[in-house]
C-alpha cells in the first residue's frame, strides 16, 4: 500500500491523478500542509467501514423470523379530494 500526499492545489490541478493513486493507497490531501482530507476507494471505504449490508441481506439473516415487529399505524396520509 503506497501513502501519497497531496496539496489542496495539486488535488483541485490533478483530481484524476489523485483518483488513480487511491488505487494503490490513500491519498492524503492537506490544507496549509495538515492533513485534511483523505481519498480512498470505494472498495477501501467500504472494507474499513465493515462492508455494506443492504435491508435485503439483514432481512435474510437467521433467527429474523423471531423478532416481533409491529409498525405503529401511519395515521391519515391522505384527505379526500374536493372535486366541487
Amino acid at each position: 500500500m503506497t501513502i501519497t500526499t497531496l496539496s489542496s492545489r495539486e488535488f483541485n490541478q490533478d483530481a484524476s491523478g489523485a483518483k488513480k493513486a487511491a488505487r494503490n493507497g490513500p491519498v492524503f490531501i492537506t490544507d496549509r500542509g495538515r492533513p485534511a482530507h483523505v481519498l480512498l476507494t470505494i472498495e477501501e471505504f467500504q472494507k474499513m467501514a465493515g462492508g455494506s449490508i443492504s435491508i435485503i441481506d439483514l432481512l435474510a439473516m437467521p433467527g429474523i423470523e423471531d423478532v416481533e415487529f409491529e409498525p405503529a399505524q401511519a395515521g391519515k396520509l391522505y384527505r379526500p379530494a374536493d372535486f366541487s
